[in-house]
């Protein structure tokens, strides 16, 4: 089987929204100490990422008690490297997304605006309509490729993530699917921390594709 690690590694110069992690050396073999032991500062929301539906929604799911079963099992990985700005509902049409219940969404972002260090001022996201169209097909999870699902234009009123969440729908962000081939043979195995009653929680995500998928 042949495993791609979409997972961000996570370090104090990494691209974040808000406060970058710190990192304090606790012990340290080389001070004489028994071992090495670190101290993270870090936001429930650093690198690759799930928001629970508790993260725009109060009394809403946290992420210790979301369903595994929305975090692991078959996924598409979807080609949308065509597209500035929102993805489309007509975008979601002409990829054949319909029915699958785990969608990631590989962009530009991928190999452009995830790879730098500070926010860029335009990425790709997913337009409220087609985040709409994506939860009356059922979806569980989606997951793109930066920061945020939303694009660069809609930071303000967050309208994918109150759809999305607001459904019960997971989000993944910051998903590394720049070395993905799109397809649908995959599977997703995504375990975020878990951080009780959180919003959201960093989480160590891979994609499997099977020999002869």
């Amino acid at each position: 089987m042949e495993i791609f690690d979409i997972t961000l590694p996570i370090h104090p110069e990494m691209l974040h929204w808000g406060r970058k992690p710190e990192v304090e050396i606790v012990e340290s073999l080389a001070n004489g100490d028994a071992s090495n032991v670190t101290r993270w500062r870090l936001g429930a929301h650093t690198g690759t990422h799930v928001d629970a539906p508790a993260h725009f929604v109060d009394g809403a799911t946290p992420i210790d008690k979301v369903s595994l079963h929305s975090l692991v099992g078959p996924a598409i990985v979807v080609d949308m490297t065509h597209v500035t700005g929102d993805i489309t509902v007509e975008d979601l049409k002409a990829a054949g997304v319909s029915g699958q219940r785990r969608v990631l969404f590989k962009t530009t972002n991928s190999g452009g605006p995830l790879k730098q260090t500070d926010r860029a001022p335009s990425w790709v996201g997913l337009s409220p309509e087609a985040a709409k169209s994506l939860i009356d097909d059922g979806v569980e999870l989606v997951g793109i490729d930066y920061l945020t699902i939303e694009s660069h234009t809609r930071t303000d009123t967050w309208d994918a993530h109150h759809a999305l969440l607001g459904a019960g729908v997971l989000i993944l962000e910051n998903a590394d699917l720049d070395a993905v081939p799109p397809g649908a043979d995959y599977e997703l195995v995504c375990l975020p921390t878990k951080l009780v009653d959180a919003d959201g929680s960093f989480a160590r995500a891979i994609l499997i594709r099977r020999e002869g998928q």
